[in-house]
């Protein structure tokens, strides 16, 4: 298969670290389809100065391929930004010049020229909204011949957190170690998460009234070294914020309801669907349960376990009283 033609100038736009090393890896293996013993220079400001930029920027006399990657192209001095601004008017035919540049406000007059100069561009943002993870979650698998149920993709982030490079990882060890479409039930099988996510899981079982998943879930994350201040810290953030969905002021902005609750916009309709079923009376006597925990955990009892287990029932009761 040809390999698909490389700009002379290719811009890699954005902060994301993951994605920008991605772009610049695909750019590089792109030019080595076509010329294995191409030459590549990958250099960071700190490695630059005006005689190495020359050098590797300069065609070659025996006619060799070459790829030089400018990193943090922003954080160049002015004199080797003005030299690369010159290079960008009369690009060598055998060099393909790949500029990373942040994307912001620093070092803008060289992303200017680089623009005006006709370069390719290749953009890396970071995903800030839980759609975006999502959809980079589920090309995760694609990209690995696999699929992935909705929620499974939900439970991995809630799992693993907003970091790309965690949910890279966790992506290569679910496909590694599950075969056929990946579930919310693998996930919970073989991914353990952090400790902070093992938490917000049993805090989210016993909410919604599920008692021997909530107790399960429990086990499992003290056995894994969760710490129960983490999880009664979980507890306590899952009730507060069903004591604001079940009664929510009229005539508040989501955005303010959902600061009350201490939880992003997008998991309102979450707390919403946790919150059916739950009275005034069954939110109060679990508020009362989780300080009583806090108590227990940090020196009044001697089994924190206990105390948690002891919380999670408590707390499912109440929630569970709660329906008619």
């Amino acid at each position: 298969m040809a390999s698909t033609p490389v700009s002379p100038v290719t811009l890699v736009v954005g902060d994301e670290e993951l994605l920008v090393d991605r772009a610049v890896a695909a750019l590089v293996a792109s030019v080595r389809d076509g010329d294995p013993e191409v030459d590549v220079h990958d250099l960071v400001p700190s490695q630059v100065t005006a005689g190495r930029l020359a050098e590797a920027a300069s065609p070659s006399l025996f006619g060799e391929r070459r790829v030089v990657v400018l990193r943090s192209s922003q954080d160049l001095t002015k004199d080797l930004a003005a030299e690369v601004t010159s290079y960008l008017k009369d690009p060598a035919d055998d060099v393909a010049l790949v500029l990373v540049h942040a994307g912001g406000a620093k070092g803008k007059a060289l992303l200017d020229a680089a623009k005006k100069a006709g370069a390719a561009r290749v953009d890396c943002a970071k995903p800030t909204k839980p759609a975006e993870r999502l959809k980079f979650i589920k090309e995760e698998f694609s990209r690995g011949g696999r699929q992935i149920t909705a929620d499974a993709a939900q439970s991995l982030l809630d799992a693993v957190g907003n970091d790309l490079r965690e949910i890279a990882a966790a992506c290569t060890q679910l496909i590694a170690d599950t075969e056929g479409r990946v579930d919310a039930a693998a996930v919970a099988r073989y991914h353990t998460g952090k400790a902070e996510a093992t938490g917000f899981t049993v805090a989210d079982r016993t909410v919604e009234g599920r008692l021997p998943e909530a107790l399960e879930q429990l086990r499992w994350s003290l056995s894994v070294g969760t710490a129960p201040v983490l999880i009664n810290s979980a507890l306590a953030g899952a009730v507060r914020g069903i004591a604001v969905a079940a009664q929510p002021p009229r005539g508040v902005p989501e955005a303010e309801i959902a600061k009350r609750a201490k939880v992003p916009p997008w998991k309102l309709k979450t707390l919403r669907q946790q919150a059916r079923g739950w009275t005034p009376q069954g939110v109060a006597r679990a508020m009362r349960v989780v300080a009583e925990t806090d108590a227990l955990i940090k020196g009044a009892g001697r089994d924190p376990a206990y105390a948690l287990e002891r919380a999670v029932i408590e707390i499912a009761t109440a929630r569970n009283a709660g329906r008619g």
